[in-house]
């Protein structure tokens, strides 16, 4: 059997002043081979599963284990965010310096390699996503597609052992998200895919969960059917039917980060 990366046991999370907990009783085993999607409807628990199992919640019960070892406090959850490379909902959240280049390297700068090591990392990262020209572009005059792919940049350069990502297709365009489901499905690496995209978990993932009365349901199941509407004009459409801190220390708490004095790779 694959090794357990994340073990959840008896998870309970309640927010404050809700009468039902979104998470009761929850149990969940994320393994080395797994890649997995997690679709629901809102407020069923997907994205509050995320932050707990990352550490940014703190359930009111239950054990969290990354790797067999039980993590307690802040600290224990470092190397949980180091491992588990988490890719936000909105590129806004996770991009935080000027250029393409320094945002990307930010990663690796705050693993501890030097600075010519994170910019070789943020390029062969860049390079993998198809974006080798954008190193010195800057990230606000970026589309919201471009943004999208270089925050995913920033994750992969870290060289994490699993992915997390949350509604990863969200405002992309139909080109841009096809090129995301390419990298994504050859993409060497266990993932959980929070995403209402039918078509898109089942070309990147290989199993189905949802969260029902707060507990993680696997869907063996569920397959989304494919089919042709004939519109006006005679033009066929294929579709598919299926059942915040502040910026920087954010970014520093998902991903485990310290805090380093580091310089502009402009110019470098």
């Amino acid at each position: 059997m694959s090794e357990a990366l994340l073990t959840l046991s008896g998870i309970r999370f309640t927010y404050p002043g809700a009468d039902q907990p979104v998470l009761d009783g929850l149990d969940f085993t994320f393994t080395a081979d797994q890649r997995m999607g997690l679709f629901g409807p809102n407020g069923s628990g997907k994205t509050t599963l995320l932050h707990v199992m990352l550490g940014l919640l703190k359930p009111d019960a239950g054990e969290i284990r990354h790797k067999g070892q039980a993590l307690v406090g802040g600290r224990d959850f470092q190397a949980l965010r180091l491992s588990l490379g988490l890719l936000l909902q909105h590129a806004d959240d996770q991009i935080i310096y000027p250029t393409v280049l320094d945002d990307v390297a930010f990663g690796p700068l705050n693993r501890g390699l030097t600075e010519r090591q994170a910019r070789e990392k943020a390029e062969w990262a860049l390079e993998l996503l198809g974006l080798a020209g954008f190193a010195e572009r800057l990230a606000h005059r970026l589309s919201g597609g471009e943004k999208k792919l270089v925050s995913l940049a920033g994750v992969l350069a870290m060289e994490p052992d699993a992915l997390v990502l949350d509604e990863p297709t969200n405002g992309l365009d139909p080109d841009t998200r096809e090129r995301l489901v390419d990298i994504l499905a050859k993409l060497d690496k266990p993932m959980i895919v929070v995403s209402h995209d039918w078509d898109f978990l089942v070309r990147v993932t290989r199993t189905f969960h949802s969260i029902e009365n707060g507990r993680l349901v696997v869907n063996p199941e569920f397959v989304p059917h494919r089919h042709v509407h004939l519109h006006p004009l005679g033009n066929l459409h294929h579709h598919h039917h299926g059942g915040e801190f502040e910026v920087v220390e954010h970014k520093r708490l998902i991903q485990g980060y310290q805090p380093v004095a580091r310089k502009t790779s402009t110019g470098a």
